[in-house]
């Protein structure tokens, strides 16, 4: 029996899906191979609850002590969105431990949580497509006016380090945007303004296990407002998921292989959600999701159970694939 830290929680405002996530997680591990221990991270208190009583986590070497006994763990599951397990800090520290991690190196996950440096080394290759946009810092942002420029209307206003579209806007008209970016940048030193382009919105998850890269079925995520923003993602009749989504097969093909390209060029582990949008038959890339929702809600189960995996077998291929090989 392999002792196993599910992460979460952590310092944005994406906290309690991430709690919610790893309850989930620690519900359906299976328990003839593993024995959950949920931590949860928040600022400097690192926390394991266990039948009413708290036990901190010694960040020495990422042990907890219970009943006089200390345990320590095989891996981590990473469940936390956002900061510290989504933009490489939490990893720099387990890689210093000698610990094994479900999601992306500190490199991958440090690029792609910084939404405009990911997007310039995706645009690098040329094969896919992006929506033109501009990446502005707080200490350097020009005004309004200036942005308009650049960029045409209707165009979206996002902290450029985050998830769950938290502090997102979406612009329709001039008048709009100084209040778009202000409210951006009380999120993020750094925001993304990005051109909206028309279309569906797919997304498409991907994992490596058993040496093969799989890319999950294509879903299709239809919001009941303007556009699919944190409200929309988790209360419930606000946005519907299409798993899988209903689409040619040539279509949902090439959002696999794409996804499975972009898996492999931003050197991508664990399991990884690729948003995008359809517009006249291209795909035009939004953003990759290094910690996507696990919760019973979440996007990546519903694609995992379309596949014909429960959530038990999805945590289990994760983790076989990060543990030493017997």
């Amino acid at each position: 029996m392999l002792n196993i830290a599910i992460v979460a929680g952590g310092d944005s405002g994406e906290y309690e899906i991430s709690i919610g996530s790893g309850r989930q997680v620690e519900l359906h591990l299976d328990r003839t191979r593993f024995r959950p221990f949920l931590v949860i991270i928040k600022g400097d208190c690192w926390e394991y609850s266990h039948e009413g009583k708290n036990y901190p986590v010694d960040k020495n070497d990422f042990s907890l002590t219970i009943d006089g006994e200390k345990t320590r763990f095989s891996a981590v599951f990473n469940a936390i969105h956002g900061t510290p397990g989504e933009n490489g800090k939490l990893q720099g520290y387990f890689d210093m431990l000698g610990i094994p991690y479900t999601s992306c190196d500190l490199t991958t996950s440090a690029l792609t949580f910084n939404k405009g440096f990911c997007k310039a080394v995706v645009a690098s290759d040329g094969r896919v497509n992006l929506a033109k946009s501009l990446h502005l810092y707080r200490n350097d942002a020009p005004a309004a006016g200036e942005v308009l420029k650049h960029l045409s209307l209707p165009l979206f206003v996002k902290p450029n380090n985050g998830g769950s579209s938290v502090g997102m806007s979406k612009v329709n008209v001039a008048e709009e945007l100084d209040a778009a970016l202000q409210r951006a940048f009380r999120e993020d030193n750094e925001i993304l303004a990005e051109e909206y382009i028309s279309g569906r919105e797919l997304t498409c998850g991907v994992l490596r296990s058993r040496g093969e890269i799989i890319a999950l079925p294509v879903t299709e995520v239809i919001s009941k407002k303007e556009f699919f923003d944190y409200e929309a993602k988790y209360t419930d009749g606000l946005a519907q998921e299409v798993v899988p989504a209903d689409v040619p097969d040539e279509t949902a093909r090439e959002c696999r292989n794409i996804s499975k390209f972009l898996y492999q060029r931003l050197n991508c582990k664990g399991v990884v959600r690729f948003d995008y949008i359809l517009h006249d038959g291209r795909f035009y890339f939004l953003e990759v999701n290094t910690v996507p929702g696990l919760s019973a809600a979440s996007i990546v189960p519903k694609m995992a159970k379309a596949y014909g995996w429960s959530m038990t077998e999805l945590f289990s291929r994760l983790l076989d694939e990060i543990l030493p090989k017997e």
